[in-house]
């Protein structure tokens, strides 16, 4: 109960939180996380921007997992973290929200300003022409050109994966961009890719604007959230993080709460 306090009484201190989440955010909706309670990963390291751009034989094996995962990343809905954090928007109390997660689920729960460092899987792009497409449209090319993978079903893996690995995926068709016949990837950021220098530089400059920053379900273990704990220390603001288990920002956190999500706040409910 000290610890709720102390996370209520550092919500109400701050009129401008910049709120950083992760992936623990979305684990009550059925999405699951990379890592464990000591940081380290639960399964095998996710697909790289190199592999997938550098092997045909990688992206067969990403696509036909995709295939099958994406019906689970359907079927997720917000939970009662998402639901806080747009609440706290809608009292006036955040500067932005400052997403790690592709699901879409913050926006689907009502908060209006967010900004997806990642991306998200909604959304296919052409690596060559640029052009976009959606995830949907996406599926249903993938289902029609390989209309026996559409049988398949696997536990689902972090964000829109699923664990398939006992297949053969040699003989998986991709499909190739409408528009120029350029090769298609998910609109997100893959480990080993740089997130686009616009969307960082916005989402820093609503760091500055802040007065805090509230962390929700991240270990901070790569680079592109750390470095926004990291920039607001150095410049006198305070931060709260809700997590579990160990991470990167331990020594810079003001206050840590190591419970659930949706559990510890609760409160804006």
């Amino acid at each position: 109960m000290q610890q709720q306090d102390a996370l209520r009484h550092f919500v109400h201190r701050h009129r401008r939180l910049l709120v950083l989440t992760g992936a623990g955010c979305s684990t009550a909706s059925g999405i699951q996380d990379y890592r464990d309670l000591n940081g380290d990963w639960k399964r095998a390291s996710p697909i790289t921007w190199q592999a997938f751009m550098g092997s045909d034989a990688a992206r067969r094996r990403y696509w036909a997992r995709s295939l099958v995962g994406w019906r689970h990343l359907l079927r997720a809905r917000p939970n009662d973290a998402h639901r806080a954090l747009a609440r706290l928007e809608a009292m006036g109390r955040t500067e932005h929200v400052v997403t790690q997660n592709v699901d879409g689920l913050h926006q689907a729960a009502g908060s209006l300003g967010v900004i997806e460092l990642h991306g998200r899987l909604a959304r296919v792009c052409c690596t060559v022409c640029g052009h976009r497409t959606t995830r949907l449209e996406m599926q249903d090319r993938l289902e029609q050109l390989n209309p026996a993978w559409s049988r398949f079903d696997a536990d689902s893996a972090p964000d829109g994966d699923a664990d398939l690995d006992a297949q053969d995926f040699s003989g998986f068709a991709v499909p190739d961009c409408l528009q120029c016949g350029g090769l298609l990837k998910p609109d997100i950021v893959f480990f080993g890719e740089d997130i686009p220098g616009a969307r960082k530089a916005r989402a820093m400059a609503h760091l500055e604007r802040a007065d805090g920053v509230l962390v929700v379900g991240s270990s901070l273990m790569v680079p592109s959230g750390y470095r926004f704990v990291r920039r607001a220390v150095e410049t006198g603001k305070q931060v709260a993080a809700v997590t579990l288990g160990r991470s990167r920002a331990d020594d810079l956190f003001t206050l840590k709460i190591s419970r659930p999500c949706a559990q510890a706040l609760a409160f804006l409910l």
